[in-house]
């Protein structure tokens, strides 16, 4: 029952932080300094960090569906054309092959090196110091955008360069655990010109495939011989994580239309001087 209520918390942070720029593999990974699991196997807290993340991909597919399926199959849908192009919707197949461009980048790295970065980043102090770091990032770049008008306000104005670019920016969360796949995409998109708005919705979608394919890797090797409390801790953490997605996913959208990233950087600053403070009191 007390590893149950550990998944749990497990799904809770990571429904929250997945989204909000404030690093879910962060935050996950100083839970588990604090409530470890017990009785499973060497390896599994590293799979299970990962794959959780596939519940709140759902609540993604699930609120943002009609934006991201890409075919018309409906006669509504279809909206009078005829033949079999009608049956696939352009702008939404433009809008994968740009996400698709941006995921090569974290894909490529993450392939050849993702056990060196385990080994040598995924410690408290490191997560830290992404977190303070990219705190003072969006504070930095939000003051710089203040009197600025977005050169990009619709996901159709982002450009395959603009693409690469929010890919090569994901890199850095893939390397350094702290920084936040969603708060490394959107401080890219938001320096380069893109809205608040776009920067958010497109990030959400580029997590379905980063997601599916870091989840995939994670399994792979740890293997598929889970015990029947791997088995059980996984699937309650993805769906609790799935569940609290749905509400913070619409809570962010709406509070970027009227306010900045700056809250999020000085939690993240607070947060990353305490994690030290915390670890270093330990370590004394």
């Amino acid at each position: 029952m007390v590893e149950l209520i550990k998944a749990i918390i497990y799904g809770i942070v990571e429904g929250i932080t997945e989204w909000l720029p404030i690093s879910s593999t962060g935050h996950l990974i100083l839970v588990e300094q604090l409530i470890p699991f017990e009785g499973t196997s060497e390896g599994f807290f590293d799979m299970f960090d990962v794959v959780i993340q596939l519940g709140a991909i759902m609540a993604v597919v699930v609120l943002f569906w009609k934006q991201i399926w890409p075919f018309a199959l409906t006669k509504k849908s279809r909206e009078g054309k005829t033949g079999i192009g009608s049956y696939f919707k352009a702008d939404i197949w433009s809008l994968w092959f740009k996400i698709l461009v941006s995921c090569v980048p974290a894909a490529v790295i993450g392939v050849l090196f993702d056990d060196l970065f385990n080994r040598l980043f995924y410690n408290p102090v490191c997560v830290a110091l992404a977190l303070v770091i990219f705190g003072i990032a969006f504070i930095i770049i939000e003051n710089r955008n203040k009197n600025r008008n977005p050169k990009v306000t619709s996901l159709s104005e982002i450009t395959y360069t603009t693409a690469l670019l929010i890919g090569i920016f994901q890199v850095i969360a893939a390397i350094f655990p702290g920084t936040s796949r969603s708060g490394a995409t959107i401080v890219g998109a938001l320096l380069i010109g893109v809205s608040r708005t776009v920067a958010a919705e497109y990030t959400f979608f580029l997590a379905i495939p980063v997601m599916l394919g870091a989840s995939l890797l994670k399994i792979v090797k740890f293997g598929f011989s889970f015990t029947s409390l791997e088995l059980v801790l996984l699937l309650l953490g993805t769906v609790v994580s799935f569940l609290v997605s749905l509400f913070v996913l619409r809570f962010l959208m709406s509070y970027i239309k009227k306010h900045d990233f700056k809250v999020f950087g000085w939690y993240r600053i607070v947060l990353g001087i305490i994690v030290l403070a915390y670890f270093g009191l330990i370590a004394a």
